[in-house]
Formats: structure tokens, sequence, C-alpha cells
């Protein structure tokens, strides 16, 4: 990965770290769901060590950048590292594989690197700003292009039942799906395995790396509400944590629908 800046490659490494112990961490919650036996502090724990591994990995190369999470609030501006060590909580607390690690490099208000990675599918996505998005691959990584769909009814659409945000989305197309991952489905946006994701209330740590990935992928991003979608205020959907991510010929359809 060579044609990428060592930082990227830093942020791949960091992650794949944290998702080895991750992994164990999961099978034995599988196994104490299987027993009727669920443990949130165990799951809560394996939060903590993924986010005390990113942190460390992370802060090695660039020792005087902050690193954000869930619980924080957005810095005004510099550099910071952005990430959620598990975006789909409940889901592996539950056992359930519907999960991602999610870490993006944030500059002056711009998302300029970005990782998710699915750790039981083995799925990594990853983009750097003007420099395309991927998946990798064993010898060569795939480039990633968002989907060719040009009517919202047929489109397979991701969201979240928040706020009356499933009815809506339901009643724009029948092909509609719940994942509980916000960073899974954007990344499966730009890898053309889901038309558009409409995602309400977000934290931006869940948002940050998967809006780069749509992006570089040759996808759409804008704010939930927005009328006028001509030019993307990345820095207000990010922030607003409400946003629609799709391609050119349905945007301006599910853009009209929302607002």
């Amino acid at each position: 990965m060579a044609y990428f800046s060592p930082i990227l490659t830093v942020m791949i490494g960091a992650v794949k770290k944290a998702a080895t112990a991750m992994a164990r961490d999961f099978n034995e919650l599988e196994h104490l769901q299987n027993a009727q036996h669920s443990d949130n502090m165990f799951a809560t724990r394996s939060l903590e060590k993924a986010t005390r591994t990113l942190r460390e990995e992370l802060l090695k190369t660039k020792p005087n950048c902050t690193v954000v999470t869930e619980k924080d609030a957005l810095p005004a501006s510099g550099s910071y590292f952005l990430l959620s060590p598990i975006d789909g909580y409940a889901n592996f607390a539950h056992g359930n594989a519907a999960f991602a690690i999610s870490v993006a490099l944030v500059e002056n208000n711009t998302v300029v690197d970005a990782v998710v990675y699915s750790p039981i599918n083995d799925e990594m996505f990853f983009a750097e700003k003007g420099s395309g998005a991927f998946k990798e691959g064993f010898r060569n990584h795939e480039r990633l292009r968002v989907a060719g769909a040009k009517n919202t009814e047929n489109a397979l659409i991701a969201c979240n039942a928040v706020n009356g945000v499933l009815q809506k989305v339901t009643a724009l197309s029948t092909q509609v799906r719940i994942s509980g991952t916000a960073a899974v489905d954007l990344a499966y946006v730009a890898a053309a395995k889901v038309d558009a994701a409409v995602l309400k209330d977000m934290h931006p740590a869940a948002l940050a790396a998967g809006i780069l990935l749509v992006k570089e992928s040759g996808g759409y991003v804008f704010a939930i509400g927005d009328k006028d979608i001509r030019s993307e205020n990345l820095q207000k959907a990010l922030s607003g944590g409400s946003i629609v991510a799709t391609n050119e010929p349905l945007k301006q359809k599910i853009a009209d629908f929302l607002a």
C-alpha cells in the first residue's frame, strides 16, 4: 500500500490490532448469549480495551493529535482522530456480527483518511481524500464505486429507526434494511452493496469514515432536510449527524422526499 500515506497504513494497522482482541471477545460473547448468561460488563470491557488499543497505536505516529470518541464533543478546529471503536455496540453485546471499527482522521474540519473494518466478516474498507476508496484484497485492493440505481422504488436503502425515518424510507422504497451499524451502511453504499443510506441523530464518530468512503467512491452526502444539495456541505452533514448518502441519480429524489 505504498501509494497511500503512512498515516493511513498506521490507521489500518491499529484497527487490525484492536480487531484481533475484539474477535476473541465476540466469540466469548456468543457463548454467553447461547448459554443465556449475557454479560454487559464483558462487552463494556471489550469496548474499553478496543478504545485503549486504538488510542495507543494511533498516537504513536501523531502524539500531539487529539482522539475523539462518541463520548466527546467535536473540537472546533485542529487535527484529531474521530473513532467509533465498536460501531453497532448493541449488536456486539448480543453476539450479533453486525458491528465494525470506524476510524477517521480529521484536519481543519475535513475528513482526510478513513478506515471501516467489519472484523467478523473480515471486510476492510479504507479511503484517503483525493486517492479513492478501496476494499482490501489478498493480492489487489478493489476500487470502490457507488451503485448506478436510478429509481428509488427498487433501491436498497439502509436506515435507522429514529424519529419517523423508517416510516418515510419505507414509503420511498420497498427494500429497506436496518443493520444497526452506520459505518457499515456507509461502507456498503461506497461498495455498491446498498444504493443509499438514510441515517438520523448519529454521533459524528459513527459517520466520519463512512462519509469519506462514499465521497471517494463517487457518491454524494448531504444533511437530511437540505433542499438545495447542488453544493455539498459535508461539515454541516457530519456535525449534524443526520445524513443521506447515495449516488447521482437518486440524490435529488431522496432529498426532495425527505425535505
